[in-house]
């Protein structure tokens, strides 16, 4: 007869292996792959009949920056040959700030961050994207000719609400990259966006510096560190956006080395270490 493994043993189990339980583990699957084949032989296709197409992608996201210094994960990529084994203790409540920007080889538009009424610091729903897109986005696109760019977006609830599409195909038409939008845009493709493998993490590693102890004091930090990006590390930051469609078409749309990393450090601590934890699971069978 089949015994369940009861929770205190798991918990024995992720504290040998040295990890969380994997609530937070993303497996990344074929059928994504083959999203993300699919848009990478499109723009390719695209660049072929307009050579620098990928110089008029507007790429959007946002992020969470944590006053006590910590950036959301899922917005922050480190880039490591070896673990860089970070663990981060955050309080229950920190105070933190949510920024969004639009990055392209002309520049970045932003950072703006979300505000209520009264100034206060909130995190984004569809009605304030769209508030933002309406009040600040459209209007910093005044000074570009708007029928030359295309705009990019993940599938953030908060992005593809129908109202929202609505909004972003009255200014750019056809040219909108997102999921729900003309041209769809793959699931799990940090890796293809500059702004999770460059730009968050670059002003991370710099706004901190000064140990911020207010939010305002923060903004400012992240204002100037955004405004100081010069216009030569913007393009090379697009011009590896090629080289990252040629990767993921030869892979057949693997995710780049960078985001399989953890996975692959997992495995490896799981091998090191299976005849201890086996040992452990073994203790807990008996005791039940």
């Amino acid at each position: 007869m089949a015994k369940t493994v009861p929770s205190s043993a798991l918990f024995l189990v992720y504290r040998a292996l040295c990890v969380k339980p994997p609530d937070n583990l993303v497996a990344l699957h074929f059928k994504y792959d083959q999203a993300r084949r699919r848009f990478v032989e499109w723009a390719q296709n695209e660049i072929v009949v307009v050579p620098n197409f990928h110089k008029r992608i507007l790429f959007s996201d946002e992020a969470h920056f944590w006053l006590n210094g910590y950036v959301n994960k899922q917005n922050c990529r480190i880039w490591s040959e070896a673990n860089p084994q970070v663990y981060v203790e955050t309080p229950l409540h920190p105070e933190k700030l949510t920024v969004w920007c639009a990055f392209w080889a002309g520049g970045i538009i932003g950072p703006y961050f979300f505000k209520n009424d009264e100034g206060h610091n909130v995190t984004v729903n569809g009605d304030r994207y769209r508030a933002m897109i309406t009040n600040f986005f459209i209007p910093e696109l005044n000074n570009h000719d708007v029928q030359e760019l295309w705009f990019q977006q993940d599938g953030a609830t908060c992005h593809t609400a129908r109202a929202t599409i609505d909004l972003l195909k009255d200014t750019f038409g056809h040219r909108l990259i997102s999921r729900f939008g003309p041209v769809n845009w793959p699931p799990r493709s940090c890796d293809l966006t500059p702004l999770d493998y460059f730009l968050w993490g670059y002003v991370k590693s710099l706004v901190y510096a000064d140990k911020p102890q207010a939010l305002d004091h923060l903004e400012g930090n992240i204002r100037r560190v955004i405004a100081d990006i010069r216009p030569q590390m913007l393009e090379k930051v697009i011009e590896n956006w090629t080289s990252r469609l040629d990767y993921i078409r030869a892979s057949r749309g693997s995710p780049m080395p960078e985001i399989i990393f953890k996975n692959k450090c997992h495995k490896i601590i799981f091998r090191i270490k299976k005849i201890h934890v086996n040992r452990i699971i073994h203790r807990c069978f008996i005791a039940i």
